[in-house]
């Protein structure tokens, strides 16, 4: 979902995580259930212990259930109206922009492959545009919300317009960067339209949690979707692509345009896919070790490596014995080097030999 801001956000702000949030797991959706106990017909959250409202479900809501399969995914006027409802704004603060259009959706799951055996994660679903036509496509979709008022009204949502498929959806309510676990079998494949303003960490953390993982779409904006699928020698080749590289061989996928969001963002947004790496990186260094190279590599883009890992090695000096013993030329400049030769730098640096005795501290994803 595009944010307001621009690349400049790709850095460690971005990393940071955000206020607690609570893992809570609903049941798998039932009917209607999930709606009507937690908000009122206005959308707004009811006091603990209160009765839903005598009015609830709304008519509104009423009218657009149990669906026929052909109409079964939220088009322009049924995403309004729900958000209505609700009582929703999308909001900047959390990059919500809301995809309207359900040829989109279903071209998003086809780029996917998503298959019928498949155990997909979904993070920031929204409405649920996305998340229906998951469902038609997978066995089971566990779908991550941070939004109190989004989460509850998902599992209602699928509910009445899948009915069939409700029992094989499940909701985490939670900040993504803190999930470190869900509900039923391991996931096979994320597919997300990721929230744009933190929609690095949240990938690489993803990705690092769940080894399961198989087979990632995402979609962010698209200039973020080119620094993560660029490669050495790439204008754009930085932190984001190298770390993504890590986990998995990455390439451009599609661009989306922007009158398939409400409402429509001032950035174009790209697909990325990411297909799970057959074999770890072949290294002696700790992931951690590795990243930490990486980010002293590009923190000042312009210097030589000699003088841009100085700080991580301890002196240009010592650099210079770390870069020439992994085969690499200390004039070279990060934006050069594949993530196999970091891995060789990382495994003759200041912690050379230290192993996971005394793991350094884990270096922002």
């Amino acid at each position: 979902m595009p944010g307001a801001g621009g690349l400049s956000k790709i850095g460690p702000d971005l990393t940071a995580p955000l206020p607690d949030a609570p893992v809570i797991t609903c049941a798998f959706a039932r009917p209607r259930e999930g709606f009507a106990a937690a908000w009122g017909a206005t959308g707004r959250t009811r006091r603990p212990g209160a009765r839903p409202s005598a009015g609830w479900p709304p008519r509104t809501l009423v009218a657009v259930s149990n669906p026929s399969p052909s109409d079964a995914l939220l088009g322009a006027a049924d995403i309004r109206e729900l958000a209505g409802v609700l009582g929703v704004r999308p909001t900047k603060q959390r990059g919500q922009n809301f995809v309207i259009d359900a040829n989109t959706v279903r071209r998003i799951v086809r780029t996917a492959e998503v298959r019928p055996a498949d155990v997909v994660v979904e993070v920031g679903p929204g409405l649920g545009s996305l998340t229906l036509a998951l469902l038609e496509a997978a066995d089971r979709v566990t779908a991550v919300e941070i939004d109190d008022v989004l989460a509850g009204a998902l599992p209602a949502t699928v509910a009445a317009r899948m009915p069939g498929r409700a029992d094989r959806f499940a909701l985490v309510h939670s900040d993504a960067l803190r999930v470190t676990e869900l509900p039923g079998p391991a996931p096979t494949a994320l597919v997300a339209n990721l929230p744009y303003n933190v929609a690095v960490p949240v990938l690489l953390h993803m990705l690092d949690t769940f080894p399961s993982i198989e087979r990632t779409l995402v979609m962010v904006q698209a200039e973020v979707a080119d620094r993560l699928a660029a490669g050495p020698g790439s204008k754009v080749y930085g932190v984001p692509s190298v770390k993504a590289n890590w986990y998995a061989e990455v390439r451009r996928a599609g661009s989306i345009g922007r009158n398939v969001f409400w409402p429509a963002p001032n950035v174009d947004s790209g697909l990325v896919s990411l297909t799970r790496r057959a074999e770890p990186v072949k290294t002696t260094a700790a992931k951690a070790e590795v990243f930490a190279v990486v980010d002293a590599a590009f923190a000042q883009r312009r210097k030589t490596l000699r003088a841009a890992l100085a700080g991580w090695a301890g002196s240009a000096a010592a650099a210079e014995v770390a870069l020439v013993a992994a085969g690499v030329p200390p004039q070279a400049r990060g934006e050069a080097l594949t993530v196999e030769e970091f891995a060789r730098i990382a495994e003759h640096g200041p912690r050379a030999g230290a192993g996971s005795a005394s793991p350094s501290p884990e270096p922002a994803p």
